[in-house]
């Protein structure tokens, strides 16, 4: 479709209104954590790395973003178990109920996470006896499996059963059929999901905040408890800033990972 020159500035503008939207206030994110001043007035006093040197050394920061890779790690596996089974059975079996079950896979990350997580703190200070670090685990691990679902689904959809029952029909048994074809065809879908399911886990907040227990101080809850604390602010402006720059690498890889090869 051919569009006239204004309809292309037009919606040349629109993007760079909703990019600039998005993107120049965590710029500035970046921007302030090299502040000199603590109050981050702008345009910035002056450039300094030394709320760099202090986040480094911060033990709060430390045992957080520790926290907070161990639970995405511990959600990530749960859900590239659980999410890949539920698709190869949704994605290559016919059975009652199939469509309702599909739904349910998918709708936790379509329930707001508030909900989600009034809904999981009832159920484990009622039936598990308190909340604690597994909990927090399986707390995330009830959105990341509806990624790797999504993801490990859809390429199931995409590339048919031809080559699986060519493998049968050859003598492989099934076990070998998803080893050598099955598996190699799917790795990328995989690989993608887990990425996208580390990166949520890392940084939800709200169904944290109802499932950790005492002293379970994830990298957001520690954001969250110390941004508006005079001498900390910089410190989790720091913060905020290598979570942007480090978020890029799953998000590009899951992208790069899922893009159609020509």
């Amino acid at each position: 479709m051919n569009l006239s020159r204004t309809a292309r500035i037009v919606l040349w503008g629109f993007m760079g209104f909703g990019l600039s939207f998005i993107y120049v206030p965590l710029m500035l994110v970046v921007i302030n954590s090299f502040n000199k001043n603590k109050s981050f007035n702008w345009p910035p006093t002056g450039f300094t790395t030394m709320w760099w040197t202090k986040a480094a050394s911060n033990p709060g920061v430390k045992d957080a973003i520790f926290l907070s890779l161990l639970t995405a790690t511990f959600a990530t596996v749960i859900a590239l178990i659980l999410g890949s089974l539920a698709a190869a059975a949704i994605a290559r079996y016919s059975f009652f109920g199939r469509d309702v079950i599909s739904l349910i896979f998918v709708l936790p990350i379509a329930l707001p996470g508030i909900v989600t997580g009034i809904a999981l703190n009832n159920v484990f200070t009622n039936f598990f006896g308190g909340l604690t670090f597994f909990t927090i685990i399986l707390g995330h691990a009830t959105f990341c499996v509806v990624v790797v679902f999504n993801n490990v689904a859809a390429r199931y959809r995409r590339m048919g059963t031809s080559f699986e029952e060519a493998s049968m029909d050859l003598g492989a048994n099934r076990i070998t059929t998803f080893r050598l074809v099955t598996l190699p065809m799917i790795r990328n879908a995989l690989v993608a999901g887990g990425l996208l399911a580390f990166g949520l886990s890392f940084d939800e907040i709200i169904v944290t905040t109802f499932t950790a227990g005492a002293g379970q101080t994830t990298l957001p809850i520690w954001i969250f408890q110390n941004l508006f604390r005079p001498n900390q602010a910089p410190i989790v402006n720091v913060v905020a800033a290598a979570l942007i720059v480090v978020s890029i690498v799953p998000i590009y890889l899951s992208q790069r990972l899922t893009q159609e090869r020509k």
